[in-house]
C-alpha cells in the first residue's frame, strides 16, 4: 500500500502494529459498521491508550505519540485491515488539539489527560436547527451573569451527545456587528442542570447523533476558550483540524476493506470485467488520497484559510462514496440485504456502511461548502450570490 519504500524502522513498526492488533482486537468487534456501545467502545479506547497509540498525532509534550505522518498512515491502514471498532474522536481530533493550541494551562491540565485516558467523552455543539452549514447564524444565546455564562438554546446532530461527559460549543454572547462577531467558544459539563438530550436515529439504523436542549444552563466563565465574543477565531481552528482528520484516509481504508472482502467472497467469473477494472482504479484512488493526506500532514497540516483541509475532506468523502457504491454493485442482488453475513474471517456487508457514509458529505461542513472554499480561495471565483 505504501507510496514509498518503507524504511526498516517503518516496516518493523508495521509488523509490530499488525501483530499487536491481531492479538488484542476483540473478535466480536472486528469490522463492526457501527460504533459499539459506550462501554465496549471505551474499553477498546483504553486498550489503545495503555498501548500508547490513542493519540498518534498529538505531540509527546502533551502525552501523545508524536508519530510521523507515515507512522500515522501505517496505523490507519493496519487498523482498517484488522477491523478495529470505531471510537469517539471528538476529544482526540477536535477539542484536544484545540486546547493544545489555544487553551489555558489550567484547561489543558484538566482536560488533556482525561481525554488520553478515556475518562471523558466529548461532543461538539455547533449545528442548530437553523444553523448547520451556515454556522455563523447560530442562535443559542449565552448571557454573562455573576461570573458565569447562562445558556439557552438548542443544538442538533450532536455526535454522541447523549453519551458525552463534556461539550465544546459555540454560543452567541452578543448581537453586535457581523454574524460571525459576538460568538463565544465554551466548554460545558453535560451533567449541568438544565441540559436535556434526545438521541436521533439515522437512516443507517444507528443513534449516532442527538439533539441537546439548554434551559438556563450556568457555566463558569473560566470554561471559555479564548475571549468572549471572539469564538469564531477559535472555532475555525477546530473546523480546519476536523476537516483534516475527516479528510484522512481512515474511512476510505475501512471502505476499501469492505470492497476487498466482497470481491474475495464473489467468484471471479461472477464479477464483470468492468467492475474488476473499477476495483483496480479504486485502489489507485485510495493511494491518491493517502498521498494527498501525507503531503498536507508533512507540511504541518492545513494552510491558512482551510484550503488543504477542504480539499482533503472533499476528496475523502468522494472516495468513500465511490468505494461503497462499487461494493454494492459487486454484491449484486445481495446488496438488498440489510444485515451483514460472516464469510470466514470476513464480514460481507453492502448496505449499513453505504448508508452511514452519506453523512460524510454533510458534517464538518458540507461538500458544497468545501467546493465553495476551493472556488473562492484557490480559483479566485466570486462568492456565490455576489454581483460580478
Amino acid at each position: 500500500m505504501m507510496l514509498r519504500a518503507e524504511t526498516p524502522e517503518q516496516a518493523a513498526f508495521r509488523l509490530e502494529v499488525r501483530d499487536w492488533l491481531r492479538e488484542h482486537v476483540p473478535a466480536s468487534l472486528r469490522h463492526a459498521t457501527f460504533r459499539p456501545a459506550p462501554d465496549e467502545a471505551m474499553q477498546w479506547y483504553r486498550t489503545l491508550s495503555r498501548r500508547g497509540w490513542i493519540a498518534p498525532h498529538w505531540p509527546r509534550a502533551h502525552g501523545g505519540m508524536g508519530a510521523t505522518p507515515i507512522e500515522q498512515l501505517i496505523l490507519m491502514e493496519e487498523m482498517a485491515i484488522a477491523g478495529t471498532p470505531d471510537i469517539p474522536t471528538q476529544g482526540l481530533n477536535h477539542i484536544g488539539p484545540l486546547l493544545i493550541a489555544r487553551g489555558t494551562p489550567a484547561q489543558q491540565a484538566r482536560h488533556l489527560p482525561a481525554i488520553l485516558a478515556g475518562d471523558t467523552i466529548w461532543c461538539q455543539g455547533y449545528s442548530e436547527p437553523g444553523a448547520g452549514s451556515d454556522l455563523a447564524s447560530l442562535a443559542t444565546r449565552a448571557e454573562p451573569r455573576d461570573g458565569k455564562l447562562v445558556i439557552n438554546g438548542h443544538k442538533i446532530w450532536t455526535t454522541w451527545g447523549h453519551h458525552a461527559d463534556w461539550m465544546f460549543a459555540l454560543v452567541r454572547t452578543s448581537k453586535e456587528g457581523k454574524p460571525r462577531d459576538g460568538i463565544t467558544f465554551v466548554l460545558i459539563p453535560m451533567d449541568t442542570p438544565g441540559i436535556r438530550r434526545r438521541p436521533i436515529r439515522t437512516i443507517a439504523g444507528d443513534d449516532e447523533f442527538a439533539e441537546v436542549f439548554f434551559d438556563d444552563v450556568a457555566v463558569p466563565l473560566e470554561n471559555v476558550v479564548g475571549e468572549l465574543n471572539r469564538g469564531w477565531d477559535v472555532a475555525t481552528v477546530v473546523l480546519s483540524e476536523e476537516r483534516l482528520r475527516i479528510g484522512s484516509p481512515a474511512q476510505a481504508l475501512r471502505a476499501r476493506e469492505r470492497l476487498r472482502m466482497m470481491l474475495r467472497a464473489t467468484p471471479t467469473d461472477d464479477v464483470p470485467a468492468c467492475l474488476r477494472e473499477e476495483a483496480a482504479l479504486a485502489e489507485v484512488e485510495v493511494q491518491a488520497l493517502c498521498a494527498a493526506y501525507l503531503e498536507a500532514a508533512e507540511a504541518g497540516g492545513a494552510r491558512e484559510g482551510g484550503v488543504d483541509s477542504a480539499y482533503l475532506k472533499l476528496l475523502a468523502t468522494d472516495t468513500v462514496h465511490m468505494l461503497l457504491d462499487l461494493a454494492r454493485r459487486v454484491a449484486g442482488p445481495a446488496a438488498a440485504l440489510r444485515d451483514p453475513v460472516r464469510h470466514g474471517d470476513d464480514l460481507l456487508e453492502a448496505t449499513q456502511m453505504f448508508l452511514q457514509a452519506r453523512r460524510l458529505g454533510i458534517y464538518g461542513g458540507s461538500s458544497e461548502v468545501q467546493r465553495g472554499i476551493i472556488a473562492t480561495r484557490v480559483l479566485g471565483l466570486p462568492p456565490a450570490g455576489s454581483k460580478g
